[in-house]
């Protein structure tokens, strides 16, 4: 009872802090707000936090405060027992399809909902931002500029400010570590896009914004003299032309055309984001900074953890080639980390590449695998390639033990749990992965727990010996024992017909001689992959950091500005004088410098702090690598009492989904009926479609036995 209070105290602490850092960008376009707003920044100044501390409670510090508060309820409900949901309550049913597009891909509501929001807001923030400058605008003071001009170089500025919006979100999606979104129930590889959207939104409007001042300034002949511009105060036009021109580079590279075919040169030009950043805060100076500050403090903590728990390395324990050119790696894990079905590791070689991380999903279950964990990497070529063809060559030339292949893995990361009362998994090649955890986690669990009463895998192949990637599972296939639980296949050969190959299940799975298998030396590294640190953990260093930079802000300012409190009276009616007329909007490259060093140091100093309390956890207990861990075994599942005649194998075409579902809809009455795809975006859009049409009662005959069917899209690559 006591658990479950702390955490409905954290649920309206999360809601009370989101409602009240909302309502603050709602009220700062209004005159009420930067009239008080104003008088706050006076007062504060007199005080020991100044203006900057103001600026960091009220901006940033909220959203610090919800990835703060967040883990800390992640950590309570971690100790709380698994409830299981009753059957016929679509609880998810909000997040359904709703447009389902092969542009914008699949959108729910909830999705629509948020999007429109948001888009009504900065419609609104524009409106009241354009409106307050035409009622007070002074052509008189813009020198060269007639009145068309001044307006449309108000509007112009405007734009800036919609991009600073979206770049104030633009980074908490991609937090892994530190993720907000998974307080949604989204988890990273889900959240990517809305990453991609603003993005795309903030390139678009600061393109706008920075491509009509520079049109002003061509037609009133002032272009040459601004563009070059390195004001000390002012806006600080030459480090703005710098970040738009570094934000479109990062932009162009990561579209789709440049991303999939040359991931190195996308990876690579995407760590110009530093470059962008710095020169963001040198263009619009420190007070607009704070607002887009919460992302950046959040991303380059959680990047630097990241890196600290992806150290020690390990190595590759053993591997197995199978004959479609992937590879399936064993590596150890420590006993004591857990991780959930569909979960996402990332993982470098040093050896093909020092730089690059891929994502992979795991295809073990922790709850079976104590001391190993596993991945399928499909050789396409490029990185993925180069992993099969030094498995290959290694395994020619050396034979069944070779040297070590040192390898450096961050994560796991994925959802707290996974429940519903029926399963129908779709899955395109190499998206059969996420999958093999979801069955190997249901063979795992007791009997006297619920679990799924119905599970349908549908895998569609090019070729028929894709099909050896159900090898792991091939107890839980060929099973003929109890009918407790069901687990039907259904395979689809799309490039090869019955008359030329016409192998069934059982021969497929019987046959393994293709199948190769290697052992590699572990001397290279005793240490196994420990996972992340737990949520509260990550929550008292990101809250140490965030003091640490407050304090180095504070002790910064003070020393090297002068203080309100030792300039006369008489210098303070000028310098308000003065302020008032420029309205405080001017930048001064001697507090960016503080605000950047500060920053840099917090973060330095935590991360020690972090590496220095690692080092001696390792130091005293070391998760190390057995002997015994690169042996592969077989598995022992808890029998599901799958027939071998109940699979399917069809050749020659793609699976008709609206007859499969027909049929699964007779088999699953009433029930929440969890539909999990990985595969291409066709086959994601084509049964996004058809949960769509089953889950919103247009078979009004059936519709108080049907089952309600929840989309969910898995990914692992980006």
């Amino acid at each position: 009872m006591e658990k479950a209070v702390r955490l409905v105290i954290l649920k309206v602490l999360l809601i009370l802090i989101f409602g009240g850092w909302v309502a603050v960008w709602i009220l700062k376009p209004t005159r009420l707000w930067t009239r008080n707003w104003k008088e706050a920044e006076e007062r504060a100044k007199l005080t020991v936090f100044g203006y900057y501390g103001l600026d960091f409670a009220v901006y940033t510090f909220p959203v610090i405060a919800l990835v703060i508060i967040g883990l800390v309820y992640f950590n309570f409900l971690s100790e709380q027992p698994i409830k299981r949901r009753q059957a016929g309550i679509p609880s998810t049913g909000f997040s359904n399809p709703v447009i389902i597009n092969s542009f914008v891909g699949v959108l729910s509501a909830l999705e629509i909902l948020v999007l429109l929001l948001f888009v009504i807001f900065l419609a609104w923030t524009f409106y009241i931002r354009v409106s307050n400058d035409f009622k007070n605008l002074n052509p008189a003071k813009s020198v060269g500029l007639n009145l068309w001009q001044v307006k449309y170089l108000r509007v112009a500025t405007r734009f800036g400010l919609l991009a600073e919006v979206c770049l104030a979100l633009l980074l908490l999606p991609i937090l892994r570590g530190l993720a907000l979104f998974q307080l949604l129930g989204i988890q990273f590889e889900a959240s990517v896009r809305y990453h991609v959207w603003l993005g795309t939104s903030m390139i678009f409007l600061a393109t706008l914004h920075g491509g009509s001042t520079l049109f002003i300034w061509a037609v009133s002949h002032q272009i040459q003299d601004e563009i070059r511009k390195w004001q000390r105060t002012g806006r600080i036009y030459l480090a703005g032309e710098i970040a738009l021109v570094t934000g479109l580079v990062i932009w162009i590279t990561s579209l789709p055309q440049i991303r999939r075919k040359r991931f190195e040169i996308f990876y690579y030009t995407h760590h110009l984001y530093i470059v962008f950043l710095i020169f963001f805060l040198f263009h619009t100076g420190d007070r607009h900074f704070y607002m887009v500050f919460p992302g950046i403090f959040l991303f380059s903590l959680d990047k630097l953890l990241r890196i600290i728990q992806s150290k020690p390395g390990t190595c590759v324990l053993s591997a197995r080639l199978f004959p479609n050119k992937a590879v399936e790696l064993i590596l150890p894990k420590d006993p004591s980390l857990k991780y959930t079905p569909t979960s996402v590791l990332y993982m470098k070689i040093p050896s093909i590449s020092k730089f690059q991380w891929h994502s992979f999903s795991i295809t073990s279950c922790s709850n079976i695998d104590d001391q190993t964990m596993s991945v399928i990497i499909k050789g396409k070529g490029g990185w993925t390639g180069s992993v099969h063809d030094m498995i290959q060559a290694e395994m020619d030339s050396n034979g069944d033990h070779i040297s070590c292949i040192p390898i450096a893995i961050e994560g796991p990361y994925g959802p707290p749990s996974l429940d519903f009362l029926s399963l129908f998994l779709i899955a395109g090649g190499i998206g059969i992965t996420p999958f093999l955890s979801i069955l190997k986690e249901i063979a795992s669990v007791p009997r006297s727990n619920r679990l799924p009463s119905q599970i349908h895998l549908i895998y569609v192949v090019k070729k028929s010996q894709d099909i050896c990637l159900l090898n792991s599972i091939s107890p839980l296939l060929l099973n003929q024992s109890s009918k407790q639980f069901r687990l039907k296949l259904s395979a689809f050969v799309t490039q090869e017909d019955k008359s030329t190959n016409g192998i069934t299940i059982r021969e497929l799975f019987n046959d393994l001689s293709l199948v190769q298998t290697v052992n590699f030396s572990t001397r290279g590294s005793n240490y196994a992959v420990h996972g992340l640190e737990s949520p509260l953990w990550m929550a008292v260093i990101t809250a140490f950091t965030s003091i640490v930079f407050l304090v180095f802000l504070m002790c910064f300012n003070h020393i090297f500005l002068p203080s309100e409190k030792k300039i006369s009276t008489s210098e303070k009616m000028v310098v308000h004088q003065e302020k008032k007329g420029s309205k405080e909007k001017t930048p001064s490259l001697i507090v960016d410098f503080i605000l950047l060093s500060s920053f840099i140091i917090a973060i330095i100093f935590t991360t020690s702090v972090a590496i220095i309390l690692r080092w001696k956890r390792f130091k005293k207990d070391i998760p190390s690598v057995s002997p015994k861990q690169g042996e592969f075994e077989e598995l022992n599942f808890v029998e599901l009492g799958s027939s071998v005649e109940e699979h399917e194998i069809h050749y020659g075409g793609r699976p008709n989904f609206q007859e499969i579902f027909s049929k699964f809809s007779m088999e699953t009455r009433g029930s929440d009926v969890g539909v999990f795809v990985c595969g291409p975006e066709t086959m994601k859009e084509s049964v996004a479609s058809l949960c769509q049409l089953k889950s919103q009662g247009f078979n009004i005959a059936a519709k108080g036995n049907k089952p309600y069917f929840t989309f969910h899209s898995l990914n692992f690559t980006f």
